[in-house]
């Protein structure tokens, strides 16, 4: 997991599970999600970017891992990009991912409530996201290109998206 003091990475970095990882151009950031959410934001005049893997909705008191949650990890990755000089008015917002992984609806369904988590996030910080893909039964991989601020995304029978 990135922290206040990580290096913004200038390479093609993959994005673990609950990890928050900054980037800058010529970076690129990538994830592979299933239920979980990815959150990318982009300063498009710094070429700077943040990617999260959002595993579950809320933390309910446990902080020993910010990413892992939608309700710390878009705060978290938003005082990452501050701390690194990027203006919060200048964000952009884009998600994708949580998927219905089991093809029917129940309590192991998680994917649509770290989406609902993720937007409530964004909406408490003041922002909507620019793009989104989510839903569905399909998990994706998605990559954040740090130079352009494009989010690709691609699922299994589904043609490759750009956001």
């Amino acid at each position: 997991m990135a922290s206040a003091a990580a290096p913004v990475v200038t390479e093609t970095k993959s994005v673990g599970m609950g990890q928050v990882v900054l980037g800058h151009a010529p970076a690129t950031l990538s994830a592979v999600l299933g239920s979980c959410v990815g959150v990318a934001v982009y300063h498009p005049r710094l070429h700077l970017g943040a990617l999260a893997h959002v595993v579950l909705p809320r933390a309910t008191g446990q902080n020993a891992n910010p990413g892992k949650f939608a309700d710390t990890a878009v705060p978290f990755l938003l005082q990452l990009l501050e701390r690194h000089g990027a203006p919060r008015a200048g964000l952009v917002a884009k998600i994708a991912g949580g998927a219905c992984m089991f093809g029917v609806s129940g309590p192991m369904q998680i994917g649509e409530a770290n989406i609902k988590a993720v937007l409530d996030a964004l909406e408490a910080a003041g922002m909507r996201p620019a793009a989104r893909d989510v839903g569905g039964t399909n998990g994706r991989r998605v990559a954040l290109d740090c130079g352009t601020g494009s989010l690709s995304v691609e699922s299994v029978g589904l043609p490759r998206r750009t956001l």
